[in-house]
């Protein structure tokens, strides 16, 4: 007795733990374990596998709103890219973290069973109206207009339309399937024109009255017609618009060039003229004159009548300043005092002697100075080729003659100026 009481107890622990071991094979829903033996962990939908079960647990995270999903429990699936609907594709519900987005074919078009591809939608041809409207699993379904409705253009979208009744006009043309009823117009009474105008005093006889436009679409017509005609006009006069503008600029630079050639050659003009008067001497026929009366002009009168002219001409010429002629005794006082300190001198360097010291300050270089030096007069021959420039002036002389400390010519060649320029209006 006690011998079967003892094989109950382990038989009914074997099979208690056959049991045990059947159970916590079905709670491991994945199937499968780790190193440990600890059944391997699902990720949920919306959340993806990171790293796999194996020798740790499984770890998931979060998948993406409206970039990545995971539908399903897994625990070895990835969160995978949304679906993204393009070409003849719309989306019809959005992609979220637990679902892929949805594309059906877009507006218009429907997926064909046979292609698998969207394809445009039917249109219902004259005679035949839409029975099914067109959508994205099927396409249109049409129908033909029969008794009394019509249809009168090619729709995907448009029924039978049902045919205008006439009242009282009565038929002119029967409703068909293809076109809708065109009722007769109604007669409209002639007014009375008797001899009581006072009956109808607001009626105009010989005006007739306006015509009312039947066509809605004129006036945009007209308004786009005006327009198109006005940018026609535009496009035509901006051209000429740019050519003159064109012309006048370039007659304005050919002008100032003109004016500018003009001064320059009036100021060489001149300066040559100067030249010419400074180097004038007596004429060999101011010896002796004879006239057809008789008679005659010593020499010594004659040379006083031309210096007198020429010391006229000068001192006009100082007034208006064409180029930098001084009278002779000014001119003879200016060459002594710049010319004195380098007698016995070679002046070998641009700051040997004042007057080469002035030349390099009136922009000479050091080979222009020395042809100068090679002249009888190199003080006469620096003042008149520099007075043929254009940028020569009194005052830019005595400033340079200020600038290497000879104060002294730049003062007796103003007040030389002064006492000048009053003879000058004089002799004028």
């Amino acid at each position: 007795m006690p011998t079967r009481h003892g094989m109950n107890s382990v038989f009914i622990a074997v099979l208690l733990g056959v049991v045990g071991a059947l159970a916590n094979k079905e709670i491991c829903l994945s199937g499968q374990y780790t190193t440990s033996r600890e059944c391997c962990r699902q990720c949920p939908p919306g959340e993806g596998v990171i790293k796999p079960c194996g020798a740790t647990q499984t770890v998931c995270a979060p998948c993406l709103d409206s970039e990545t999903f995971s539908e399903n429990f897994s625990h070895t699936e990835k969160c995978q890219p949304c679906t993204r609907c393009t070409g003849l594709h719309r989306m019809e519900t959005p992609c979220t973290d637990a679902n892929d987005a949805t594309c059906v074919c877009n507006y218009g078009y429907f997926l064909s069973e046979i292609s698998q591809r969207c394809e445009a939608c039917t249109k219902c041809p004259e005679g035949e109206g839409m029975l099914f409207s067109c959508e994205s699993d099927h396409d249109t379904v049409c129908e033909e207009c029969t008794g009394d409705t019509y249809s009168d253009q090619e729709s995907s979208r448009d029924p039978c339309i049902p045919c205008t009744t006439c009242d009282d006009e009565g038929v002119k043309q029967d409703c068909s399937p293809v076109s809708d009823t065109v009722c007769k117009a109604i007669a409209t009474p002639t007014p009375y024109y008797g001899s009581t105008p006072s009956m109808f005093p607001d009626f105009v006889l010989d005006d007739p009255p306006p015509e009312i436009p039947t066509d809605s679409t004129s006036p945009t017509t007209d308004g786009d017609t005006q327009e198109r005609l006005h940018q026609g006009l535009n496009d035509k006069l901006i051209p000429i618009y740019c050519s003159i503008l064109a012309a006048v600029v370039v007659g304005l630079v050919a002008f100032i060039i003109f004016k500018r050639w003009n001064s320059c050659k009036q100021n060489k003009q001149g300066a040559n003229n100067c030249t010419a008067n400074q180097n004038q001497t007596p004429s060999p026929e101011g010896e002796k004159l004879h006239s057809d009366s008789g008679i005659s002009v010593d020499s010594q009168s004659l040379q006083e009548q031309q210096q007198g002219q020429t010391q006229a001409q000068t001192v006009v010429n100082m007034d208006s300043e064409p180029c930098l002629l001084l009278p002779l005794d000014t001119r003879e006082k200016v060459e002594k005092l710049l010319f004195m300190d380098s007698e016995g001198d070679d002046c070998s360097h641009m700051h040997d002697s004042d007057w080469c010291n002035l030349a390099g300050l009136l922009g000479y270089q050091d080979e222009r100075i020395a042809s100068f030096r090679q002249e009888e007069h190199p003080v006469r021959a620096l003042l008149s080729d520099w007075a043929s420039k254009d940028c020569a002036s009194i005052d830019t002389l005595c400033t340079a003659l200020r600038k290497i400390n000879r104060d002294d010519i730049a003062q007796s060649l103003m007040l030389s100026l002064n006492v000048v320029k009053p003879t000058a209006t004089s002799v004028v």
